[in-house]
């Protein structure tokens, strides 16, 4: 029961990791213009994400541009795309395979020891998942920093981290403890000794010797 319980809790942890990174992936809050310096604007608010660019006026109108051409883009924002649509797509195939090896479902019933592989083989890809999308949220905001602190970059042009970023981090976090904890749930099998052979014990002498 407690390995049903820690595997459970594993899934439920790293699902919604799962949904963290798509929300992530989708925002386009990934850093906004910092107004740290001289000239303060607080007329609009700037953003940008993987997929487009905002302007939040004073009023909350929102207007956004999706960026025009893929090839246009710098490579580093293309490798952040793909890591996070990895990390997407590895945790969909995550999800198939975890609850394939939940005790709480009826499939393969029949084999537990391939169920259980089931479980552990989708908390690895859970982790997979989770580190995918940690590596790309963590050089993105690794550029960020370097640009932020950079003396020749403008201060108008500079950006902080957005909330993308941070919904990031800790969805990539759930992803890599649920799918720890779906791999700590295997219980480990007992190894069986033979049972020990008695010697046999020998008959009580009567005392009498046979020629």
């Amino acid at each position: 029961m407690a390995s049903g319980g820690l595997q459970l809790l594993g899934f439920v942890l790293a699902f919604l990791g799962w949904i963290g990174i798509i929300i992530s992936t989708a925002m386009p809050q990934w850093k906004m213009a910092s107004y740290a310096g001289d000239n303060i604007v607080t007329a609009q608010a700037l953003y940008e994400g993987l997929w487009m660019s905002c302007a939040m006026q004073s009023t909350g109108q929102i207007q956004c541009k999706v960026y025009d051409s893929l090839l246009k883009l710098e490579g580093n924002l293309q490798a952040t795309r793909a890591l996070m649509v990895a990390a997407i797509l590895l945790g969909l195939v995550a999800i198939f395979t975890a609850v394939t090896g939940m005790k709480c479902m009826k499939c393969m019933e029949d084999d537990q020891v391939k169920k259980m592989r089931m479980a552990v083989f989708g908390g690895v890809i859970f982790i997979i998942a989770g580190m995918a999308a940690l590596v790309a949220t963590s050089w993105y905001g690794n550029r960020v920093a370097r640009a932020f602190y950079d003396p020749f970059t403008p201060v108008n042009t500079r950006f902080e981290f957005g909330s993308a970023l941070f919904i990031g981090w800790a969805a990539a976090s759930l992803a890599i403890l649920g799918g720890a904890f779906l791999c700590c749930s295997c219980p480990r099998q007992e190894t069986s000794y033979p049972p020990t052979r008695g010697y046999p014990k020998n008959a009580p002498s009567t005392g009498k010797d046979y020629v």
